[in-house]
């Protein structure tokens, strides 16, 4: 789930931490990949939360 988010400058990004990562934390370039994405996705979700919370304060 987390690795279709991957798209653009986030997949070159994670294209080129995940097997650094994924050889000094012993976690599958795949399982580093899928987390980056977890985390982008989760930063998204806040940022659109926030721009909602705003959004209703305004009104």
């Amino acid at each position: 789930m987390g690795e279709a988010g991957l798209q653009g400058w986030r997949a070159k990004l994670a294209d080129a931490v995940a097997a650094p990562v994924a050889r000094r934390s012993g976690l599958s370039d795949e399982q580093v990949r899928a987390a980056i994405g977890a985390l982008f996705l989760a930063l998204s979700v806040l940022y659109v939360v926030n721009a909602v919370k705003q959004l209703a304060g305004a009104r």
